[in-house]
């Protein structure tokens, strides 16, 4: 690493601009290169058909509500100079609207505000985490304080049921047979191992105690984010989780709420995730009790859900082999196709792709208007699908027409809702993080303690 200049009295230290020469000439690394493999280009991949199927028309649509989630972050200084603060602010929107509505203006001339607004209809929800140096006044260290606001943010809610409400709703199943006991990966604050949550560890409602070192634990810890937070470091490598984690939360929560009110809303409703339908890093725990919770309603209930992907190597394989498919053409990606075509790797039985993360399976769909979209889906499996078929998913048909009914032309391959929802709730750098930025610094008090 070169020397830089603090003062501006003496010159920045540049890089060699010849010991590449070394790095060529070295027999070593040329063998090494020598032994990689790229992706394949699209005309190499042979698409099987055996993996494709054909969309079904819809005769009667049955979808009347759609409900697009998403989430933003913004990351800002509150103390640049040693030891630096940052906080991260979270944005979250649930977009509901009426098929109808969109129908409507489809087929107007001109449009109306009145009919936009409308379409407009989100409910927010704000979270404020520390990630780096900041701590609460009544805590004892950054990871407490941590974990105390992200406790807080789910037990306090905004209104009606909490989102700690639904949170225990899912993992001890009682929308189905009540589970007993979760067994906690590890303490927060003893590192025990494998402590169990239940009637005999709880202390009042949301929290339990330890039964090694008698300490309090949150429902929330059983994200595990504690596991890879750090009291100097921080949390910045967590925050991504955080986003998808609160995400998926939001869904469960209008899903629970469907429920207990009006359970034949849910087979009207579409839910559509920004993003695949997975749990990623510490939190993929938590695809387990998603897997079940989707499990019991396709088998009880009627359940239209779809995460749908705007990046990354499926995003960029589905727009190289596009041309290949048929409009109105589905490709179903299994373990052996992913490891082939889209992912180094050789497909192993034993360990197929995403395992331990999503709850649902991959697929690529090109519309009758030749767009093209990677979407995951809940299959009625009780695992992962090495070999996933049509049979596999419940109201594949249904979702799929109505995703091809959502485009949106001002973006490649976009989908109304969310590129609806990501603009009511996105967090840009300009001049959003500025802006926060002000905003933290006047509003933290003075008297706040920074501790490394």
């Amino acid at each position: 690493m070169s020397y830089s200049s603090k003062d501006g009295r003496r010159p920045n230290e540049y890089a060699s601009k010849s010991s590449h020469g070394y790095i060529i000439r070295d027999p070593e690394v040329s063998e090494f290169l020598d032994k990689c493999n790229l992706p394949k280009a699209a005309e190499d991949v042979d698409v099987p058909t055996n993996l494709q199927f054909t969309l079904e028309p819809l005769e009667n649509n049955p979808i009347k509500h759609i409900v697009a989630v998403d989430g933003g972050r913004s990351e800002v200084f509150v103390k640049q100079d040693f030891p630096s603060s940052t906080l991260t602010f979270f944005q979250f929107g649930a977009l509901i609207f009426k098929t109808e509505d969109l129908e409507a203006i489809s087929k107007k001339t001109f449009i109306d505000p009145e009919d936009i607004a409308k379409l407009n209809t989100i409910q927010r929800y704000k979270l404020t985490l520390p990630t780096k140096n900041i701590l609460l006044k009544e805590a004892s260290s950054f990871k407490e304080s941590f974990r105390k606001t992200l406790f807080d943010f789910f037990v306090k809610g905004s209104g009606g049921e909490t989102f700690a409400e639904t949170l225990r709703w899912l993992v001890f199943q009682e929308y189905d047979t009540p589970l007993d006991e979760y067994v906690l990966a590890s303490c927060p604050h003893c590192g025990q191992r494998d402590v169990p949550l239940g009637t005999k560890t709880k202390k009042a409602d949301f929290t339990f105690q330890c039964p090694n070192c008698k300490e309090e634990i949150y429902l929330t810890d059983i994200f595990r984010l504690h596991e890879a937070i750090d009291d100097e470091i921080g949390a910045g490598g967590v925050l991504g989780y955080v986003t998808v984690l609160v995400e998926q939360i939001i869904i469960v929560h209008l899903i629970k709420a469907i429920l207990e009110t009006k359970p034949a809303i849910l087979s009207e409703t579409l839910f559509i995730k920004d993003g695949p339908l997975a749990f990623f890093g510490q939190t993929a725990n938590m695809q387990k009790p998603l897997r079940n919770l989707t499990n019991f309603l396709i088998e009880k209930h009627n359940l239209f859900l779809a995460g749908l992907e705007k990046s990354g190597p499926f995003v960029e394989h589905a727009d190289e082999i596009g041309k290949k498919l048929k409009p109105g053409t589905v490709l179903l990606l299994n373990n052996d196709y992913i490891y082939r075509y889209i992912l180094p790797g050789k497909a192993d039985p034993s360990a197929p792709y995403a395992r331990s993360s999503y709850y649902s399976a991959k697929m690529i769909f090109k519309s009758m208007d030749e767009k093209i979209y990677v979407v995951t889906v809940p299959t009625k499996n009780a695992d992962v699908v090495l070999k996933p078929q049509k049979s596999d998913f419940k109201n594949i048909d249904v979702i799929l027409s109505n995703i091809q009914k959502l485009r949106c032309d001002m973006y490649d391959n976009a989908l109304f809702p969310v590129a609806l929802a990501n603009k009511l709730v996105s967090l840009a750098d300009h001049p959003s993080s500025a802006i926060l930025e002000k905003f933290a610094k006047t509003t933290i008090s003075k008297s706040t303690t920074y501790r490394i």
